[in-house]
């Protein structure tokens, strides 16, 4: 069984369970703080993919870490995930936790990539041409990429608006040596 998977069936698991005790946002805020600190600290992902620290020991560090900052529940679900020897994909699970979380609540990721920052009006023109065509609540990112030279790059799940002048130019320049 492939790792995604896994991490889908024990994230599809604790939001049942969370789900059922009406702790639903408060295991969520919990699963941010772990995939934040997955990603962010090399040396909490080497303690989870090393075979050298017991279950034991790791049990410990996540007590120690996590007892006091996130809810019974998800501590409960960290130690059976290193009971169960898979705290290696437990940035997985707490990921595909999220992802599910946002689907369960109708909320959609959608990343504004633009050559410069975005001023409000546009800001509120983007989100109102969104949210005509899409159901839910929008969670907005937004990036800078000056190569992008001006307009804009809209992706909302795995469509994507190419709407830069770069990507014109792009466009163009394959359509005059062609």
């Amino acid at each position: 069984m492939s790792v995604s998977r896994v991490a889908y069936r024990y994230a599809q698991a604790l939001l049942d369970l969370s789900t059922e005790q009406n702790s639903l946002d408060k295991v969520k805020a919990d699963m941010m703080q772990l995939s934040t600190v997955c990603k962010e600290s090399k040396e909490f992902a080497t303690l989870l993919s090393s075979p050298i620290v017991d279950s034991k020991k790791k049990t410990e560090i996540f007590s120690a870490i996590f007892e006091s900052k996130i809810e019974k529940i998800s501590l409960d679900f960290m130690n059976l995930i290193l009971k169960n020897s898979r705290e290696d994909i437990l940035r997985q699970i707490a990921d595909a936790f999220i992802n599910l979380y946002k689907k369960s609540k109708n909320i959609m990721d959608v990343t504004v990539i633009s050559a410069t920052k975005l001023d409000d009006k546009t800001r509120a023109t983007i989100e109102a041409k969104i949210k005509a065509n899409f159901e839910g609540t929008i969670e907005l990112t937004e990036k800078i990429d000056p190569a992008l030279i001006g307009g804009f790059i809209v992706r909302i799940d795995d469509q994507q608006i190419d709407a830069s002048i770069a990507s014109q130019l792009s466009n163009l320049k394959n359509i005059l040596l062609n």
